[in-house]
């Protein structure tokens, strides 16, 4: 009778052959920017005790008082139910308020609270992170360059497309 699972054997180390000089370089990159964002994020979040994305959000409705939830969900490039439980904590930790439009009672106005702006000011910046600021601030010839690349490099990858509308502080 023939044993139910095969032993273990060690990889073919042809399966898995060893990153040329160039794809080392790259990913080295990679792991530079990554740790740098994760950075940024970990420093804001010792400094405010809330989250990254929850930074973004709050500066953003300190920016535009009376902000809607659906606009923020737009001005952060994300889904509106994650808008809507960054919203959420936010007014539970005592720094955002919200309350119903005047003009129309659907829609939910989103004021900051004084706590909510002296937490603001404790905090480095860029609020949205140094990934978008410094994306921002790069030309357009290159920004259409690493759009390029960077479609070449995810066509290569299984990717979940949702995760697209995710903001990174929360990866």
């Amino acid at each position: 009778m023939p044993p139910l699972s095969a032993p273990r054997t060690s990889p073919d180390p042809g399966e898995h052959p060893a990153l040329d000089d160039h794809a080392a370089r790259v990913l080295r990159q990679f792991r530079l920017i990554f740790n740098t964002v994760r950075r940024h994020f970990q420093t804001m979040e010792k400094q405010s005790g809330i989250g990254g994305a929850q930074v973004w959000a709050l500066s953003l409705v300190s920016q535009h008082q009376g902000l809607g939830v659906t606009k923020l969900a737009e001005l952060m490039d994300i889904h509106q139910s994650t808008t809507s439980n960054l919203v959420r904590s936010l007014i539970k930790s005592g720094l955002l308020h919200s309350e119903k439009s005047s003009a129309d009672r659907r829609v939910v106005e989103l004021y900051v609270l004084p706590e909510g702006l002296k937490l603001l000011k404790k905090i480095p910046g860029p609020f949205a992170g140094v990934l978008p600021h410094a994306l921002q601030h790069m030309d357009e010839v290159t920004l259409l360059q690493l759009e390029h690349n960077l479609s070449a490099l995810i066509n290569r990858l299984e990717v979940d497309e949702k995760a697209a509308h995710t903001p990174i502080a929360m990866m």
